[in-house]
């Protein structure tokens, strides 16, 4: 049997997850998995459904009628479908956050996805980014990576990747509900924000983002190779 790499990464959101582990991604030749963009896929659905994403019973009853799809285009992005339906563009909104954020907290939810997300890193060398990869969905990950910055940093961070995909909002209203986040990630009863106990913790505070990345490469390199 062929032996697969999969490297962890999580942290908080804007800590730099997705654009690192792309790059990293990029650099290995490993699949790229975004496993927020699944999640948050799920906040679309339910949001389009009308229902409360903090109801179990409503949001398990629409699980069964949902189709959640990934490919990869041209230029290497992770694109989500919902039902067909392309939402790529649709689960960056700032209000699919907090959707996410709520369904990511139920065990329903997290079982229904936990299985695509461990098929992906069985059939494949994998960098698979979310929130509770090292320590629940691949706990044997050959290298486990915990991101972190202060919540104005990361705020600033997505102010300004909303302000690139043109929507537009205010600073003060994506740090407050980074905050919410935040706080809902790490409180959750099922898989809260956690490092794993033996991730290599990386501070990304008023780094480049090449620093960050040859810091982060060099890191996986080296352990891959142990």
């Amino acid at each position: 049997m062929t032996k697969h790499y999969a490297v962890a990464i999580d942290g908080p959101s804007g800590a730099g997850k997705s654009t690192l582990a792309k790059l990293c991604a990029e650099a290995l030749s490993f699949l790229y998995v975004d496993t927020g963009a699944i999640y948050r896929t799920v906040g679309v659905a339910v949001r389009r459904a009308g229902a409360d994403p903090k109801d179990r019973a409503a949001v398990s009853r629409l699980l069964p009628e949902l189709k959640i799809a990934m490919q990869y285009d041209d230029s290497g992005l992770q694109r989500m479908y919902l039902n067909g339906g392309d939402v790529t563009d649709e689960i960056r909104c700032p209000e699919i956050s907090l959707y996410a954020s709520a369904v990511s907290a139920l065990p329903e939810v997290r079982a229904f996805l936990l299985g695509m997300q461990r098929a992906l890193a069985r059939e494949n060398n994998v960098v698979m980014d979310g929130r509770d990869i090292g320590t629940v969905v691949l706990p044997s990950a050959d290298v486990k990576i915990f991101l972190t910055a202060s919540p104005e940093e990361r705020a600033q961070r997505r102010y300004e990747e909303l302000q690139q995909r043109g929507t537009p909002a205010r600073y003060e209203d994506v740090l407050r509900d980074l905050r919410q986040r935040d706080e809902n990630d790490r409180t959750r009863a099922v898989a809260p924000l956690v490092p794993a106990p033996d991730a290599v913790e990386i501070d990304t505070n008023r780094n480049t983002l090449e620093q960050s990345f040859a810091f982060l490469y060099k890191t996986i390199k080296e352990r891959l190779a142990q």
